[in-house]
Parts: C-alpha cells; sequence; structure tokens
C-alpha cells in the first residue's frame, strides 16, 4: 500500500499509533477534528470532519487502505453517537468506495460485546450483546463493515478492540489489555494481508487471563508480542477496589455496562453457586 488513512489521530490511541505507523508506509495520512501539529517524514495531515462531505473527500482521495479510529470513544448522548459512529462511519465508507479504496480496517470495541458475563469465551462468531450506545454503535460499525465488504468488495478486518494503555490496572483489564505494538501489528496485518473478505477479531494482546478467543486473528496471522501477565503479580497483590457495581463487575464490558443500567442484575450476571 502507498498511502494509508489514519482517522483519530488526535486521539488517545490515534496519537501513538501514529508513532507506531512512522515509515510503515510511504504515505501516512492522518486525519482529525483537532490540530494534528508539523507533518512528519511521509506524513500528510487533514484536519477535518467525517460528518463533512468535503472534509471526507479530501481524506479518502487517493487512498489505498484506511485504518479508521475516528468518533466518540466513549458513551454519549444518541443524537451524538447517531452523527458521528453510525451515519459518519456510512459516509467515510460510501466515500472510500467512490474513492477505489480496497482495505478499512475498523475499530470496533469490546463493548459491542459488552454485556456477556465474564469467563464466557468469546470468538467473534457471538451475537452481538452492546452493553451502552457507544457499543451499539460498534454493532452497526461491523454490520456496515459486513454489507461492504458483501455488495462493494471493499476487504474489512473489525477490530474489537480491548484496554489499549499503559498497563492493566484491575482483574477485568488483564483479561483485555493490548498494547500498542501488538494492535497496530494487527491493523496492519488487516491492510497488508493478500485475500481479506470481513473478518471479527479481537484486539487484544497475549493474556492468560482473557475471555477471547482470537484464533481468526491469529488464522490470518497475527501473533502478539506482548502480554498482560506480567503484571499479574502487582494487580493480584493490589488493594485498590475495582470500580462499578455488581453488573460492571459481572460482565465483559465493565463500568461502561452499569452507568445507566436499570433493573436486576440477574438478567445478565449469572448467580454464584
Amino acid at each position: 500500500m502507498k498511502r494509508v488513512l489514519l482517522t483519530g489521530a488526535g486521539g488517545g490511541i490515534g496519537k501513538r499509533m501514529r508513532r507506531e505507523l512512522s515509515g510503515a508506509y510511504p504515505i501516512l495520512r492522518v486525519s482529525d477534528l483537532t490540530d494534528l501539529g508539523p507533518a512528519a517524514d511521509g506524513e500528510e495531515i487533514v484536519v477535518g470532519d467525517i460528518c463533512d462531505p468535503g472534509d471526507r473527500a479530501r481524506m479518502v482521495d487517493g487512498v489505498d487502505g484506511i485504518i479508521h479510529l475516528g468518533g466518540l470513544s466513549v458513551e454519549n448522548p444518541w443524537e451524538d453517537i447517531l452523527r458521528v459512529n453510525i451515519d459518519g462511519t456510512y459516509r467515510l465508507y460510501e466515500a472510500a468506495f467512490e474513492a477505489g479504496v480496497k482495505r478499512i480496517v475498523f475499530a470496533s470495541s469490546n463493548h459491542a460485546v459488552g454485556f456477556y458475563p465474564r469467563g464466557h469465551m468469546l470468538d467473534g462468531t457471538e451475537r452481538p450483546r452492546p452493553d451502552c450506545r457507544y457499543g451499539l454503535s460498534k454493532v452497526f460499525g461491523e454490520g456496515l463493515s459486513q454489507y461492504f465488504a458483501d455488495n462493494y468488495g471493499i476487504g474489512i478486518l473489525s477490530v474489537r478492540i480491548g484496554w489499549c494503555f499503559a498497563k492493566p490496572e484491575t482483574q477485568r483489564q488483564l483479561g483485555c489489555w493490548v498494547s500498542i505494538g501488538d494492535l497496530t501489528r494487527l491493523c496492519r496485518l488487516g491492510l497488508e494481508i493478500p485475500e481479506l473478505h470481513h473478518e471479527i477479531v479481537y484486539g487484544v494482546s497475549d493474556n492468560s487471563r482473557t475471555w477471547w478467543d482470537n484464533s481468526t486473528a491469529r488464522r490470518l496471522g497475527f501473533t502478539p508480542q506482548d502480554t498482560a501477565d506480567v503484571w499479574i503479580p502487582e494487580v493480584d497483590a493490589s488493594d485498590v477496589p475495582e470500580p462499578g457495581n455488581e453488573v460492571a463487575l459481572g460482565v465483559q464490558g465493565g463500568p461502561f455496562a452499569s452507568t445507566e443500567y436499570q433493573g436486576d442484575p440477574g438478567r445478565v450476571v449469572p448467580a454464584k453457586r
């Protein structure tokens, strides 16, 4: 690939992935709503909004592949989720097809399946169980990716990203942590493997306490190089309680799942035996 677009390059993951992708492709085009600073060698910068037709056209013009991190990354009012994560993503895919883009990596989220109980092993073939409006928008994005793969022939990898911060600090994070290096390697795989229709994989490192069977990613060629296991002694010894109520502590989505939860926790948290 000659030119790759990284949307959301000003976000928490985007800033770090931008550095990881430096030199990986002849041209890295980075975009966001915010100031992205000066362009590094081999970079192009587009400051703009995926919801704006003119900005979208500038983002995708001449691009071979897209890593789509852009959008709202936490819970928000429905109107904002609808405008940015749902309609904005659809419009970006539409513009990508019109521009001849052949590959897209979609930043989905573990919150697309966040209401599954902890300990329930998932492999990407399970039905969605979004834990919030944000997670619901990621379910839409995965469906959109399937549609554009089937109908328009774009190869798309949907990555359900876990906890991508410096290190895990809770039991939940020990299971879903992913290093920025591993996440970048997985995204590059989605752009570079010879054959791809649409696959859903998990953005997770090689963690022994994970709830995710990432055999699909491994079949595609992903070999994680990092692990949360090095922090197990530290987290196990910590007396800092994990945040959240019974729902947050019982399901994979954690606090995202409990913020607006109504009613009986037994609907989503299995009874202890």
